[in-house]
Order: C-alpha cells, then sequence, then structure tokens
C-alpha cells in the first residue's frame, strides 16, 4: 500500500513532515552529534518533544504564515561548535528527502526552497 502524498500543506501534515524527517536525522552520522548533544538521543524524551513541537511551529509560519513562532531560529545555531557547510548540505538532503515522501512535487517545491534559502542565510550569518 502506497503512502498518501499531500497536495497541499496543513498544520496537520506539516506535523506529519517533522516528524517522519527527525528520526531520519537521529540516524544519520553527520547531523545526529549535534542534535544528540543538545537534545539526547532518545525521540520521545521531553527535551526532543518540546523541539519537534517548536520546529513544527516553525515551519508552519514559513509556510503557512501562522504567527504561533517568536523565536530567533539562528540563535541555537551560533553556539554549535563544528557545525559545517557538509552538515548543513546533510540536512537540507534529509529533509528535501522527506518533503518529497509527503507531498507532491509541486507543493513540496516551495518548501525545498524555503528550506535552501533559511540554509544559505544560516551560513552566510555563520560564516561558514
Amino acid at each position: 500500500m502506497s503512502k498518501e502524498l499531500y497536495s497541499s500543506m496543513d498544520a496537520q501534515n506539516m506535523a506529519k513532515l517533522v516528524d517522519a524527517f527527525y528520526p531520519k536525522v537521529l540516524k544519520d552520522p553527520i547531523v545526529a552529534p549535534f542534535f544528540i548533544a543538545k537534545l539526547g538521543d532518545d525521540i520521545e524524551s521531553p527535551a526532543w518533544k518540546e523541539h519537534l513541537k517548536l520546529i513544527v511551529e516553525f515551519w508552519k509560519f514559513v509556510a503557512l504564515g501562522y504567527d504561533d513562532y517568536t523565536n530567533n531560529p539562528l540563535q541555537p545555531h551560533l553556539a554549535m561548535k563544528d557545525l559545517s557547510r557538509e552538515a548543513f548540505a546533510q540536512w537540507l538532503h534529509l529533509f528535501h528527502e522527506t518533503i518529497y515522501e509527503t507531498y507532491v512535487p509541486f507543493a513540496g517545491d516551495y518548501l525545498r526552497d524555503k528550506s535552501s534559502e533559511i540554509a544559505d542565510n544560516f551560513m552566510r550569518k555563520l560564516n561558514i
């Protein structure tokens, strides 16, 4: 049975995207260490649950215009040691892969473009 692909974004399927993405992050040898250092390796922990909730709010803000996200998304990255272009590229690879496992191409293209734009902006501000 094939997985349902969404043709439009809403709050519910935005949460499904985030929930499908972060288990991949925890398995990835390049990006997992950054998250494990901050949140641990148990995605069911309270720290992870809070992070996932925050990230859903971030993507709802970016993609849907919701105003529940008021944090500075760059701030946590400023304190990360050894953050590299390779890590950003791998994060984007995993995220883009998950986007197209969640959304039909024309719906996913918007998130792909926005995530790439955000990563480029972060790397520029982090001087990497």
